[in-house]
């Protein structure tokens, strides 16, 4: 058949093209009077070359299936393990080899094997079932990659991460059978680890499901994340690890296993020998605080202290190996550049645990600093994590990145949230009311001086400076919308003077009333004796004032007497005191006087009621002045909270980036 005479419009169409691809135009030539046969090379070039020309001209290349799709060869990392050893806890010890593969398919070969197919094939090669496409450049390009050396892989920690991440260096990467043994090992999900003996508790299905995820990664020497939401028992989690420990040495004779430590802020230190003591009463508890403080751990099985204290007397501390090193709230160390970071991440043990129900609060390298405590190098350094994970998962939202994240943390980092049924089906429900008040007209007056005062240096400065004014303007601001006397220090506790106030009292007088008990957190110690002696004046109700000059002994009476009392019903708690580790669930209110802006840490403050032991709805009030800088950034924050739990950059110190136009928008009544 004639091309010319039977298409003429595709005849026309594959002449302009024929220069460009020489198989085009032998088939012309034959004028339709024989079939041309092409060699490999030549339909490799053609596939190569034509596929898209023709395409675009919308002539179909009919192949045959085994060349519908073309391999190409990829250079991929693997590990090779030597180990005969079935411990994982051993393994986890032993360096591991790495070498080059080249993957075609489903296939792989080694570099040497590859390159001696190179050399006696090019262009299209018929491999196994398959065909492979040798192109040069590409080729090329792979020897050059494979002769800059292999990825910074040292230990079974780094095929670790490898292994579930699937890519080295954007490489894809193989475990061996032994590593693939360790994954499967550590993301087990049914087991059949059974319960300490002597364990005073009955754990509910998701505590026993979190005891046995932290034996096996003990087991396995490695770290773990307890991340459960709060109020979830993460305590007794851990203590029933513990227990667990004490016993199995005490079946395997082992004499002189060293004690557990427990790194707590100074308010959980009760709460830690209290648990111990309801929950596992065979394990020797020492706590190492306080003036006449002695570190006899001499047959101990757990020591507790506070982070205060580790930092006062860090050479003891250091003087010994732990068994496991337990830090509870361990944003404690989520700034790797702190001293109090680097001291506990100096500490010698044989396995650790963080403790937080909240692994990010403001950026990704909080998460890194508590997976460097738990899991030393295995996320790499900080700076290879801000490149490989932050910046793509921060600045880009890469869906990609974020996946990959979860996939090599998740088998290290366990979080259960309360509000997921599945988990518990019996806490009740917590109700969030946004109560928006009107400012007094005192409050205007001295909103409107302070802004247009502080807007003007803020224009007129730079840097750190502009910063700073920024900071000091919000803090005032928030001071006077709390109340006046707040910011201007004048001893006027007259509620009437805050709208915030007028509507505290409101709320308080409906909850006496009704013979319930109220949290009221605050950040500003001064705020809080305000409320203090504007509820004794205009309820006749003496409130008690949890804060941070308080010791251990009265704070731990506070807690006691508003929990089982019954002429206390509302505690005032500073935020920075008290936000985190009290159990208080007498309380089902809980006012938010001002916000932190920061939902991790006021979910932190919330959960101080919202918890496990709790028997009614909690009702949690936020009071927002309204058509101030506070109703403004409340609406800001709320877009800001899509990060699905990764990483949430809210706080205050993305408000110093605004332009002068954008702080006057926020910040103008």
């Amino acid at each position: 058949m004639r091309v010319r005479e039977q298409c003429p419009n595709v005849y026309r169409q594959l002449n302009l093209i024929q220069d460009y691809v020489p198989e085009i135009k032998q088939v012309l030539a034959t004028e339709g009077k024989a079939a041309p046969t092409l060699n490999i090379n030549q339909v490799s070039s053609l596939l190569a070359n034509a596929k898209n020309i023709l395409s675009v001209l919308g002539v179909n290349i009919l192949v045959p299936r085994a060349l519908q799709k073309i391999l190409k060869p990829k250079l991929t990392v693997k590990v090779n393990s030597s180990s005969s050893q079935s411990s994982n806890a051993f393994l986890i010890e032993q360096a591991l080899s790495f070498s080059y593969e080249i993957a075609l398919g489903d296939s792989k070969i080694s570099l040497s094997e590859f390159k001696k197919l190179v050399k006696s094939s090019s262009g299209l090669v018929k491999f196994n079932n398959d065909y492979v496409m040798f192109n040069p450049k590409e080729i090329a390009s792979l020897f050059k990659r494979a002769l800059e050396g292999l990825p910074q892989i040292e230990t079974v920690l780094d095929a670790l991460h490898y292994g579930l991440a699937g890519k080295v260096n954007g490489l894809d990467f193989s475990s061996d059978a032994v590593i693939d043994n360790l994954i499967k090992s550590i993301n087990k999900t049914e087991t059949e680890i059974s319960l300490p003996k002597n364990l005073e508790a009955t754990l509910r299905p998701y505590q026993e499901r979190g005891f046995e995820w932290l034996y096996i990664n003990y087991q396995n020497r490695l770290g773990s994340c307890l991340a459960d939401d709060m109020g979830l028992g993460k305590t007794l989690q851990v203590l029933t690890l513990l227990l667990k420990i004490r016993q199995e040495n005490a079946e395997r004779a082992v004499c002189e296993q060293p004690p557990s430590l427990v790194i707590c802020p100074t308010s959980l230190i009760g709460n830690w020998f209290k648990e111990s003591s309801k929950f596992t009463p065979d394990l020797k508890v020492a706590v190492y605080h306080g003036s006449k403080r002695n570190l006899d751990y001499e047959g101990m099985d757990l020591v507790i202290t506070s982070y205060g204290i580790l930092r006062l007397d860090i050479a003891k501390f250091s003087e010994r190996e732990w068994n496991l090193l337990i830090i509870d709230e361990a944003q404690n160390i989520k700034n790797h550049e702190t001293k109090q970071a680097k001291a506990i991440k100096a500490l010698k043990a044989k396995n650790y645990i963080a403790m937080s129900g909240t692994p990010v609060e403001n950026n990704l390298s909080e998460l890194w600093s508590i997976f460097d405590f738990i899991n030393p190098r295995y996320l790499r350094s900080i700076k290879d994590f801000t490149n490989e994970y932050s910046i793509p998962i921060e600045k880009y939202r890469d869906q990609e990145k974020i996946a990959q994240l979860k996939r090599v943390t998740s088998p290290f980092l366990l979080r259960r949230l309360k509000t997921d049924k599945s988990i518990i089906q019996d806490l009740p429900e917590k109700i969030i009311n946004e109560q928006f008040v009107y400012l007094t007209k005192e409050q205007i007056a001295l909103y409107q001086s302070v802004v247009n005062s502080a807007l003007e240096q803020i224009a007129a400065s730079e840097g750190i400076e502009r910063k700073g004014k920024i900071f000091k303007l919000i803090t005032s601001l928030k001071q006077l919308c709390n109340h006046p006397s707040n910011y201007t220090k004048q001893e006027d506790y007259d509620f009437n003077l805050s709208g915030k106030a007028i509507k505290l009292i409101d709320i308080l007088r409906e909850i006496l009333i009704s013979r319930e008990k109220a949290l009221i957190f605050t950040q500003y110690t001064e705020m809080g004796d305000i409320l203090s002696k504007m509820i004794q004046s205009e309820l006749g109700s003496e409130a008690l004032f949890y804060q941070g000059s308080l010791d251990r002994k009265r704070k731990d009476a506070m807690v006691e007497e508003f929990q089982n009392g019954y002429t206390k019903k509302i505690m005032i708690i500073s935020l920075k005191a008290g936000g985190t580790g009290l159990n208080l669930t007498a309380a089902n209110h809980v006012i938010h006087y001002d916000l932190w802006w920061n939902p991790a840490v006021e979910n932190q403050a919330t959960d101080r009621a919202f918890r496990i032991g709790q028997k009614k709805n909690v009702m949690v009030h936020r009071l927002i002045s309204m058509g101030t800088f506070e109703e403004k950034i409340n609406d800001l924050l709320k877009a800001k909270q899509q990060l699905a739990d990764l990483s949430v950059s809210v706080g205050e110190n993305w408000i110093t980036e605004m332009s002068n136009e954008e702080l006057r928008g926020v910040f103008g009544l």
